[in-house]
This record gives C-alpha cells, structure tokens and sequence, in this order.
C-alpha cells in the first residue's frame, strides 16, 4: 500500500465537505452512537464524522501510520491498526467509514469484508475516480499536460485509483447489501492572493519535484525513461509560467475530483440504524 506524507493529505483534503455534506447523508450520522474511520490519516474526514455525529457518539479513527496517526489524535481518539485485520471484536461499531482508501489497496473486496466484521449496521466507502479529474488552467497547457501525467501515473500504478463508484463491486463481493452512491465533487481553487500551499505548488511543478514523486510509478506502465524525461522538461516549464503569472496576480486554476460515496449494509442488519 502507498503511503502517504501529512502535507500531503492536508493538501489535497483542503477544503473538503466544507462546501456541502449532501453526499453523506444516506450514512445516518445523527443517528450514530460509534463510527470507525479506516484508514483516517491525519483525521480530516474524522472531523467531519465527529462534527455531524450526536455529541454522545464515539467516532474513533484507524491508520497504520504513526505519524499520521499524531495528527489525527488531536481530533479523535485513535488506534493503530491494518485494515485487513481491524483490531476490534466483530459488531463494535454502527458504521464503518474510509476515505480514499480502498483505491490504494490491492484487494478491495477484501478490506470491504473486514469492515463488515467489525459494523453492526452499515459500511461506507468514499472514493474518488482520478481518472476524472478535471483542470480549468489559466496556464493554456497545464490541464493538457496534467492529463498526459495522469495516464502515465494510472497505467503505471498497481490498484484501481479510479475505483470511484465501482466501488460497489467489493461491496458486492463482499456480500454487502447496497443502499446507495452518491457523488461529492471535491472542487480545489487557487486563486489571489496566494497561500503559501499554492506558492509552494508553483515551485514544485517549476522544479519538477513533483512529478519526480511520481516517476517510478510512471515507469511501471508504458512510458519510457526517454518519454517521462520530456514530459518533466514541459512539465517544468509549465510551472514556470504559473510561477510568471502567480507575480503579476493572474494565476487562477479549479481542479474538481469527482469522489462517490458508497454505503452498503450488513448482512442481517436491520432496515434502519
């Protein structure tokens, strides 16, 4: 499984359900009296369990990342643990919950089965499809140039990061009844004045660093050394250009990554939490 660092997840989680929370309404939060996040990170969907969640209720998050896991505790209670092979006795929670988590694992169906163990009720998986992410650019070539990245990147990766609303099928095979998916659009912008998460971007994409994050993982599919080496030249050109217009204020970029919420329940649970 891939890891990830608590930049990172602060980045790219910027934001989310801030806007709307329609999305998780079939997950019954008001109604809740303890919710497992898997795989909760630094605790940002955990936060938002906890604030939509009856003020009696546990919610407890789940990582196997320390450091993650730090971060986290200062929003909820934690424990370290495997997602595929939760350290709780079966039925312990009325909701089991993960974010962006099953697109990182090998065997989905597999970890959908183990939250099963551990749910009383209902289980819910939110997952983006990052084969759809949209870019709107002020920099002309910066969307073409994402998408050129982001094919390298998904062919070359070993799990299904567009898992999205197929998410359903591990729901399925792991005898899970669906209820329902709903889709959140998690809608990034950057715009003036600049943070310094912005700025920091900018330079990054100007000295290829991040794409050079990436980069084993685009060799693993179809691209060649040779191919990857002219995609980070334009690639570092292109951030230049945001670089330019992020000093004369013009820079502005939306970035919308579709994510569905799958909610799935328990074999023999019943109708209603």
């Amino acid at each position: 499984m891939r890891e990830f660092s608590e930049d990172y997840l602060r980045r790219t989680r910027r934001g989310m359900w801030d806007d709307s929370r329609d999305a998780l309404e079939p997950l019954n939060l008001e109604s809740r009296e303890r919710i497992l996040d898997v795989g909760c990170g630094t605790g940002e969907l955990s936060r938002v369990l906890a604030a939509e969640s009856p003020a009696d209720c546990e919610v407890v998050g789940c990582d196997a990342d320390p450091a993650l896991l730090a971060v986290a505790g200062e929003r909820v209670p934690v424990v370290a643990g495997d997602a595929l092979r939760l350290p709780f006795a079966d039925g312990a929670f009325d909701l089991v919950v993960c974010q962006a988590l099953l697109i990182n694992l090998p065997d989905p169906a597999a970890a959908v089965s183990e939250f099963a163990r551990v749910s009383a009720d209902l289980v819910a998986a939110v997952e983006p499809n990052n084969a759809a992410v949209e870019v709107d650019s002020s920099v002309d070539r910066e969307d073409a140039l994402e998408r050129r990245a982001r094919r390298a990147y998904l062919d070359g990766v070993d799990t299904d990061v567009a898992l999205g609303a197929d998410a359903r099928d591990a729901f399925e095979d792991a005898g899970l009844e669906v209820l329902e998916t709903r889709r959140y659009d998690h809608v990034r912008t950057v715009e003036p004045p600049y943070d310094e998460g912005a700025l920091l971007e900018a330079r990054r994409k100007a000295t290829g660093a991040g794409l050079a994050d990436d980069r084993e993982t685009m060799l693993e599919g179809a691209l060649t050394a040779a191919e990857y080496d002219d995609l980070r030249s334009a690639w570092r050109e292109m951030g230049r250009d945001v670089v330019d217009q992020m000093e004369t204020g013009d820079y502005e970029r939306e970035e919308t990554v579709p994510f569905f919420v799958t909610v799935g329940r328990v074999d023999g649970a019943g109708s209603e939490p």
